[in-house]
């Protein structure tokens, strides 16, 4: 598959890490209908330039390397997805709805392995009066490494927030988080999923009262 096979993928977690996780649909149910949005090499660096993850300059920096050492790019691929895999099975069980067929044991274990080779190549930098963490410092591993490093951020941190768009009301599936003062937000997005099932029942209350008219 290449890059222009693949939808418009919507972005709606409200955080990279479940936009992320989001690359791949719908989760539930799992079969041949779902759709993997990161597909090849190329699409991960389309998709990384879509969120900001990395900016034009790092992209090119990005291709040179992976176009440099062969196989870099599917290595970079494959890291990606353990680490978007590991970081689902891990919040499937914040969301009693979702489910995913990796065991949280070994979520953790993958983590932990790409947390490490993430955090040796990452180093502290003076920013003006202040000092910060550089992830990513070498081009190859630029992409799977900072997300790596926030899959993880976003897993320590309060998920009370997190939401799973309601698959058996006629949602998507994906995950996100409920940033409403009251927190009753149901739908991914109201623009699309929720605006989808409320034309779907009305569409079958008309077919409804229709049908009955006629007999």
């Amino acid at each position: 598959m290449t890059s222009r096979d693949n939808p418009q993928l919507r972005i709606v977690g409200g955080h990279l890490a479940l936009d992320l996780v989001n690359t791949v649909a719908p989760r539930r149910p799992a079969g041949p209908e779902q759709h993997e949005y990161l597909g090849e090499p190329v699409e991960l660096l389309e998709w990384a330039q879509r969120v900001e993850l990395v900016d034009a300059a790092e992209a090119a920096a990005v291709a040179a390397a992976w176009h440099a050492a062969p196989g870099a790019d599917q290595q970079a691929l494959r890291v990606v997805r353990e680490v978007r895999e590991a970081a689902y099975a891990l919040l499937a069980d914040r969301v009693p709805a979702a489910q995913s067929t990796l065991d949280s044991s070994v979520a953790i274990g993958t983590l932990n392995l790409h947390w490490a080779a993430a955090s040796a190549r990452s180093v502290l930098v003076r920013d003006g009066a202040s000092v910060r963490l550089q992830v990513g410092t070498t081009p190859a591993q630029l992409i799977a490494d900072r997300l790596t490093r926030i899959v993880v951020d976003f897993l320590t941190a309060d998920s009370s927030r997190l939401k799973e768009c309601p698959v058996e009301q006629g949602g998507c599936g994906f995950l996100f988080l409920d940033h409403s003062r009251n927190g009753s937000r149901r739908w991914c997005a109201m623009a699309d999923c929720g605006t989808s099932v409320k034309v779907r029942r009305l569409t079958a209350n008309r077919r409804a009262r229709a049908t009955g008219k006629a007999e």
